[in-house]
């Protein structure tokens, strides 16, 4: 990084026509050193989680023996490339989802994966316990304009029963700012893309089509003030910018082109309109608002669920027209395991389009991959037994924070996930003594053990 005598706003925004677009972090961002012999500021550190259901395909996971990740197992091979920035780790439990007495196995994954906490559950009534991301994400938000992102690809929901007469909430998010108030995810691109950039004070379909008649960009608004800008920064932070620029001109142009295409078909019952049709480009879609969110500083804390707890939906695209929670209960079938695989397979290459993003985005002294702790996993093992035990759990990037990659760690059985979370926040500097049902913390993130 490069330390300049000019320093712009962290929170720097270009205006016009009542549009706003927040810069990604600059090296003229970074005040200079002083006299007084203060350092650079650094860049941050995040947190994301990203939540796949219906457990997994467990003998596609994890490899035969603890160690080195010498060959990735055959659902995170798209990550090969990047092994030495992923951590798997083994014997982790959720005990708080087998505490919970009146709710259907998928509405205790999800609804306690994140909490630690055995629920309750009656009528319209939830109640559940705060998150980790929420609990990090209540240190953040006093640096950013988001606490935290919650994304999605399927339903937002948040009434009606949808396991085993449990409330939605506990399927379709796991996100809880407090032990009342789920957080439900947002799964239209548009709405994303309006929170994190402002460019429209409605969400009215009229107000949409007339937006994709008009097809101007955001960048469109800010030209004048782009412009200036780049008169007045360096070579590195023009590059940067233009990087910048151009991410968001796709995005918009990707947004435009599954609105248009959804107009002109019928419309799909609670599905808005600007939701691609196709899994893989809203998947990516979201992934690349999410990187936005992340490279403006928008947010620090995120939780992204790539399908919700009891999805039935189908991957006809990658060979697989079963539905998914159908499927997950194989009977331990070994042409349904590797069907299941594949669906498991997909939704991780989905994720690891982001994490290639993020490693090769620079950043600080690394890449935004090094500043960013991401945890990819779900509440369930084995889909068929639905057990909340040994759960597939990954930790990727966050060398910043200490975590050393590359490698199959194994816990004692029955350590709660929760130990986790406790290890996670004290490395983003928010130490807790206890959360949820926790014991302690876990040594295995950062001693190579």
């Amino acid at each position: 990084m490069i330390i300049t005598k000019m320093h712009l706003s962290r929170r720097a925004v270009l205006r016009g026509l009542g549009a706003t677009l927040a810069l990604p972090l600059l090296d003229g961002m970074i005040p200079a050193l002083t006299a007084l012999g203060k350092t650079a500021a650094v860049p941050v550190r995040r947190f994301g989680v990203f939540y796949v259901p219906n457990g997994m395909s467990m003998p596609y996971w994890f490899p035969k023996a603890p160690g080195p990740l010498v060959d990735m197992p055959a659902t995170l091979r798209s990550l090969a490339e990047l092994k030495e920035r992923v951590l798997l780790m083994g014997g982790l439990a959720d005990e708080a989802a087998n505490l919970v007495r009146s709710a259907g196995d998928h509405a205790r994954s999800a609804g306690t994966f994140l909490t630690g906490v055995p629920f309750t559950t009656g009528g319209a009534e939830v109640r559940a316990g705060v998150s980790v991301d929420q609990i990090a994400a209540r240190e953040t938000e006093r640096e950013t304009q988001l606490s935290s992102l919650e994304l999605g690809i399927e339903s937002n929901a948040m009434v009606g029963s949808c396991d085993a007469g449990s409330s939605c909430a506990y399927t379709n998010t796991i996100a809880w700012r407090n032990p009342t108030t789920p957080l439900p995810i947002e799964n239209d691109p548009r709405a994303v893309f309006e929170r994190l950039f402002g460019t429209t004070g409605t969400t009215d379909k009229t107000a949409r089509l007339a937006r994709i008649q008009r097809d101007r960009s955001i960048l469109d608004f800010v030209g004048a003030e782009a412009t200036s800008l780049g008169k007045m920064i360096g070579p590195g932070d023009k590059l940067k910018l233009a990087e910048y620029f151009d991410s968001v001109r796709d995005i918009e142009r990707r947004i435009q082109m599954a609105e248009v295409q959804n107009t002109r078909e019928l419309p799909v019952v609670d599905q808005p309109v600007g939701v691609p049709n196709d899994y893989a480009e809203h998947a990516r879609l979201m992934m690349d608002l999410l990187l936005l969110a992340y490279q403006t500083d928008m947010t620090r804390i995120s939780t992204f669920m790539l399908a919700r707890e009891v999805s039935a939906h189908s991957y006809p695209e990658i060979g697989v027209s079963d539905s998914h929670h159908p499927l997950s209960h194989h009977q331990d079938e070994a042409a349904k395991l590797e069907r299941l695989h594949k669906i498991n397979e997909y939704h991780f290459q989905q994720f690891a389009y982001l994490v290639k993003k993020l490693a090769a985005t620079p950043e600080g002294d690394g890449t935004m991959l090094d500043y960013t702790m991401l945890l990819y996993g779900t509440g369930i093992s084995d889909s068929n037994t639905h057990f909340h035990d040994d759960l597939p759990i990954a930790l990727v990037g966050g060398q910043a924070a200490g975590l050393s990659g590359g490698r199959y760690v194994r816990h004692p059985k029955g350590t709660p996930l929760t130990n986790l979370y406790v290890t996670i926040l004290e490395s983003l500097g928010v130490p807790v003594e206890k959360f949820g049902d926790s014991t302690g913390t876990l040594s295995t993130l950062t001693d190579g053990a």
